[in-house]
């Protein structure tokens, strides 16, 4: 049976605490926005599953959003439909309803992956897109020097490509995502080139992946992240960082198509 937390997140994050504030440092970044937009083609009616606040939801689209936490649905903003109570497994919605379906950051807290992802399929006439990471490719970030142990659980949580492929089937594209040095969409890889942003507890927060770490993980974190950052040894070895316009990290869009 699908569990639940209080404000009911159906994953393994409670965004009933963790969630609060989530919208201050994940704001839609429009250079991944993109990516998403050309996907989404002629599509006028999209479903997006695990809304969330809203990132990336079109707006010159009719968009119909499913959310299961309500801490999270509270923080939609006020241009943004109402998002329905309901999980990606059991989508309340006829066959072929939606022209196209979106799920953004959201399907490494599904309980089944493939349920979801044959719902997605099940109601949309069209391209069912997924943004997600790389689990394979999350060791490139400077992060996996400093907080291993957060890498580590981001890895275990986000399903491999060939899950995701398998689950769409047919014709299915992945597609990399480079990551810009200032992106408002604040997971822990927009941070690669603006480290001191991580100091924010709010900032990590924002990331489920640190509520699964011992406090004392990011407490090592945050103590060796300022000395080196004083001290340079950071800047000596990743300064460069700093001036690369893009970051080709773990971000994909998957697309599948009918």
């Amino acid at each position: 049976m699908l569990h639940r937390h209080t404000d009911g997140s159906a994953g393994d994050a409670d965004y009933g605490v963790i969630g609060n504030g989530y919208i201050s440092y994940r704001q839609p970044e429009p250079a991944i926005a993109v990516f998403i937009e050309k996907a989404l083609g002629t599509a006028q009616t999209v479903l997006n599953v695990g809304a969330g606040a809203g990132s990336y939801e079109p707006t010159n689209r009719r968009v119909t959003a499913v959310e299961p936490s309500a801490s999270m649905r509270a923080q939609r903003p006020a241009h943004l439909s109402q998002a329905i109570d309901a999980v990606a497994e059991t989508l309340p919605f006829t066959d072929g309803l939606f022209d196209a379906s979106m799920a953004s950051f959201t399907v490494h807290q599904w309980h089944d992956l493939g349920e979801g992802l044959a719902e997605m399929q099940r109601v949309t006439r069209g391209p069912v897109l997924v943004l997600t990471c790389d689990p394979e490719a999350l060791h490139r970030s400077w992060l996996h020097e400093y907080a291993p142990e957060m890498i580590t659980v981001e890895a275990r949580r986000y399903p491999i490509m060939k899950s995701i492929t398998k689950g769409l089937g047919g014709n299915v594209e992945v597609i990399p995502i480079p990551i810009p040095l200032h992106c408002t969409d604040g997971f822990s890889e927009a941070y690669y080139g603006r480290p001191e942003r991580l100091l924010d507890p709010g900032a990590r927060r924002a990331n489920s992946a640190w509520s699964f770490v011992d406090p004392s993980v990011e407490l090592r974190f945050v103590e060796n992240l300022s000395r080196d950052l004083q001290n340079g040894a950071w800047d000596e070895k990743y300064g460069y960082l700093r001036h690369e316009p893009y970051f080709d990290g773990s971000l994909r869009l998957i697309l599948g198509r009918t």
